[in-house]
Order: structure tokens, then C-alpha cells, then sequence
């Protein structure tokens, strides 16, 4: 089968040289969109022999990622591989995957460790037990809080997450998608911009009828918070709103009620750029939206 792997750059020359180099040997294509650091004469340098796309403007981790499904479809890829470009991957990362990717399967989710030194809470780890933090290890969806839950996040792998199983949610750092099966459910919603656009996406997916899958000997590591930030005012202002994009579709009713309250309380009582996420899902403003 041919495979295809796609990575998204945006400003992110001080991290994916280890991105690009743990994934030599697989036909891979960046997209960058909209960088000012000079990601993309860094990337063509040093990594001549992929296939490189550079648009001069930042298109969200939807629309970027559209790009590189779009030229991977094009160029008859069986199975697209996307990859964060703060992810690190195993030598057998693809081919382990790619065991799990059975004909009822649509999509398939590494198992992710943080990276060491990338922790959420550093100081509980022994020296030895870094590299072996979990951040994801499958996941589901609380549908009552319209979050995603990954399982093991902040355990030390002792073996306890080695079973391959059937998940709600596919993190979308390091996912193996068919192909076909992308024909079916369109590509990656763009109104989300960024955050839970490929949880969206999963959902689609299942509701075709096909199974999302964890696949514990499929191995990443991820510097997690590179790309975006942990609780930035980027992060506040697109998980507001685009939960609730997220939520009023694919959560039960009285979910659904649930968020309308939760929102008219962060209208008045939320961070500042929560309280601007929330006025933008109302208006209907979409895509990039006013975040700045």
C-alpha cells in the first residue's frame, strides 16, 4: 500500500528537525502555512528530498492538513499518515499502524508518550521513567462535558496500556486515515481551525459505520504545548468556541442544553478570549475568527 505522511509546519523551525528526521525513509510532505521564522527555507535545506507546499498564510491545522490529504489523495495514497511536527516517531511507528488497519478500519492512534522534559508535572518522575510518560494511550468522549479523555495520560508505562482497542477518539498528532474512507466523510471541517477538528472528524467516520483503533506498538513522542501553548489565550479562545461548534452537533440534547447554559455564563464570567470565543460561535464567525 502507498502511504503517505503529512506534517504540518507553522513557525516551528526550533522543532521539526527531529520530526523530519525520525521520519526519513517514509515518502512524506510539509506543508507549511503562513510561517515567519524561516521554517520553509530551514525545511528545504536540510530535508531536499521531500516534497515541501508553502502557502503564505496560516490556515489552522484544518485547512493545513487539508492541503497534504488533498496532494496525498492526488498522488494515490492508499493511507495517509498525519504527524504533528513536535511528534517524534519510532522506527516501526508506520508499520505497526499499519498492522492495526484492518478492512472495518478507518483510522488508527499511536500510542504517545511525552517527550522527555515535555511533562505536565516533571518533578513526580524518576530520571529513568522519562520518555515513558503516557500523554495518550486510546481515549473516549465524555459526551456529558464534551471532552475527550485520554486514557493513561501522566502514568508511567508499565505495560498496562499494551492491549490494541477500539476508541472513540483518535489524537490527531500522529492518526493513519484510509484513504477511502476520507472520499466518503469529506476532508477536515475548516471552521474549526484548530481544536477538536479531528475529533469531528472521527466522528464522521464512525458514523459511516467504521471503527477507530489504538494501536499500543505504534510509538511517538510529543512535545506537548510547541505548536500552541498551554492555557494561552489560543487555546481559550478556540476550544470555547469550537466546543460548542463540536458539542451542539454531535452531543445529546440535554448536553446540548447544558452548553447553552455553560456558555452564557463565560459571556459574562469567562477569560477574556473564552468570553470572545463564545460571541463568535453565536455570530457564526468560523475559520480564523478574531483571534489575533
Amino acid at each position: 500500500m502507498k502511504v503517505i505522511t503529512v506534517v504540518l509546519s507553522f513557525n516551528s523551525r526550533k522543532y521539526i528537525h527531529e520530526c523530519l528526521e525520525s521520519l526519513k525513509g517514509n515518502e512524506v510532505v510539509v506543508v507549511d502555512a503562513g510561517s515567519t521564522d524561516g521554517s520553509p527555507k530551514y525545511i528545504a535545506e536540510k530535508f531536499p528530498d521531500l516534497k515541501l507546499i508553502v502557502v503564505h498564510k496560516n490556515l489552522g491545522y484544518a485547512g493545513g492538513n487539508n492541503l497534504g490529504i488533498k496532494y496525498a489523495l492526488e498522488s494515490g495514497a492508499d493511507l495517509i499518515w498525519i504527524v504533528n511536527p513536535d511528534i517524534v516517531v519510532a522506527k516501526d511507528a508506520l508499520n505497526e499502524a499499519i498492522k492495526v488497519m484492518t478492512d472495518n478500519v478507518a483510522v488508527v492512534a499511536s500510542k504517545v508518550y511525552f517527550a522527555p522534559g515535555y511533562e505536565f508535572h516533571k518533578e513526580k518522575y524518576k530520571k529513568d521513567e522519562l520518555g515513558k510518560v503516557i500523554w495518550y494511550a486510546g481515549a473516549d468522549n465524555d459526551w456529558n462535558n464534551v471532552y475527550a479523555k485520554h486514557w493513561g495520560i501522566n502514568e508511567v508505562d508499565l505495560g498496562q496500556y499494551n492491549k490494541q482497542k477500539e476508541i472513540g477518539y483518535a489524537t490527531g498528532s500522529s492518526m493513519l486515515l484510509r484513504s477511502e474512507v476520507l472520499k466518503q466523510t469529506g476532508l477536515i471541517d475548516e471552521r474549526y481551525f484548530m481544536y477538536y477538528e479531528e475529533n469531528d472528524l472521527c466522528q464522521k467516520i464512525k458514523h459511516l459505520g467504521f471503527k477507530l483503533v489504538y494501536a499500543p506498538k505504534s510509538v511517538v513522542w510529543h512535545k506537548v504545548g510547541q505548536a500552541a501553548g498551554i492555557g494561552s489565550n489560543l487555546a481559550d479562545y478556540y476550544i470555547a468556541r469550537n466546543r460548542m461548534l463540536f458539542g451542539m452537533h454531535w452531543a445529546p440534547w440535554r448536553t446540548k442544553i447544558a452548553l447553552v447554559r455553560e456558555s452564557i455564563k463565560l459571556l459574562f464570567k469567562g477569560r477574556p478570549w473564552q468570553k470572545i470565543g463564545i460571541r463568535d460561535f453565536y455570530l457564526g464567525k468560523f475559520g480564523k475568527g478574531s483571534y489575533a
